[in-house]
């Protein structure tokens, strides 16, 4: 028996990691809502046939996808982030209140949150408790999960932290996706565009880099720039034989020395976040960076987009049964 197509509302969809990571799971977009300009113009490049909303969460009726099958969103992670203040929901960052109000309104069938790892951590407990809580209010069963991205054919650590929740019973059946075995590393999948220009040395550089790289940082407009991330982040790219000073405008060239330790272009970066190759991003170098940076890996939203659709298509399935009988 074949799935029936399934519908998304997406918040805070940044450049599409999220986005095509449960497109890949068989999800329909009604609606994805970026606030960044450039962000906003990267989907319409990929997807022209999306509905795109640039503008603020807050401006969204939820009324009007009442029944929508999954209310999805990478909600911003600095009031969470261990690089931040932590400020939680005194941080006029936060969105959770306006994802569980879209929740309130439009009642999908299913809801997928993700953060940042330090979310988890013991300090935000009350909040996390709210936010169940709140969910149960309104009818929802949830459940978080640390997933790390390195276990779905992601070259990078990057843990997220992501919470699921199914109205009614939904959520008997639903999995976490498990690991894919694929341990894929930063030399091998950066070899084909480090060699793109020549650099007769990008073969024995793939061989050292033979590792999975740290969390890319993308940084804010106001923090952080088109770099690697912090210190600790930039020493272990060099650990890969990678300057993470910076990102460069193109792949080392015959004239680089064997031994040069190079620095990686955005089309890399977006390769190790775990972009398909086709994805295009709009807008100058520093915001493409960050647009990669932050986004969500499509192979973990696909993993996870996945695993909700088999739960969806689970309860579907049951109630037919239920009519038959």
């Amino acid at each position: 028996m074949s799935l029936p197509k399934l519908s998304v509302l997406e918040i805070c969809a940044g450049a599409g990691g999220q986005s095509s990571g449960l497109e890949k799971a068989g999800f329909e977009h009604e609606l994805a809502v970026e606030i960044d300009r450039d962000a906003a113009a990267t989907l319409r490049l990929n997807r022209p046939e999306w509905a795109v909303q640039e503008g603020d969460v807050r401006e969204v009726d939820g009324k009007k996808f009442r029944g929508i099958d999954l209310l999805a969103g990478g909600v911003p992670c600095p009031p969470f982030s261990m690089a931040g203040k932590q400020l939680g929901a005194a941080d006029e960052r936060d969105l959770f209140p306006e994802a569980l109000r879209l929740v309130d309104e439009a009642k999908p069938s299913a809801v997928m949150l993700e953060n940042v790892r330090g979310l988890a951590s013991a300090r935000f407990g009350p909040y996390r408790d709210s936010i169940l809580s709140e969910l149960n209010r309104m009818g929802y069963q949830a459940s978080w999960q640390l997933l790390f991205s390195s276990d779905f054919g992601v070259p990078q650590l990057r843990p997220r932290f992501i919470l699921v929740a199914f109205r009614g019973t939904g959520i008997d059946s639903f999995e976490w996706p498990k690991p894919t075995g694929e341990r894929a590393v930063v030399g091998a999948t950066l070899l084909p565009l480090m060699k793109a220009n020549g650099w007769k040395g990008a073969k024995a550089w793939a061989n050292r880099a033979n590792g999975i790289g740290p969390t890319v940082v993308g940084g804010s407009k106001k923090h952080g720039g088109a770099d690697l991330g912090p210190t600790r982040a930039k020493q272990g790219w060099l650990m890969l034989g990678v300057d993470g000073k910076g990102i460069a405008n193109e792949a080392p060239s015959p004239d680089h020395p064997l031994d040069h330790i190079p620095r990686l272009t955005n089309p890399m970066v977006a390769l190790v976040q775990g972009f398909d190759k086709n994805w295009k991003f709009s807008g100058l170098k520093t915001s493409t960076y960050r647009q990669i940076g932050n986004a969500f890996p499509p192979p973990v939203a696909a993993g996870v987009g996945s695993a909700i659709r088999e739960a969806l298509g689970a309860g579907i399935l049951e109630q037919d049964l239920k009519v038959v009988a």
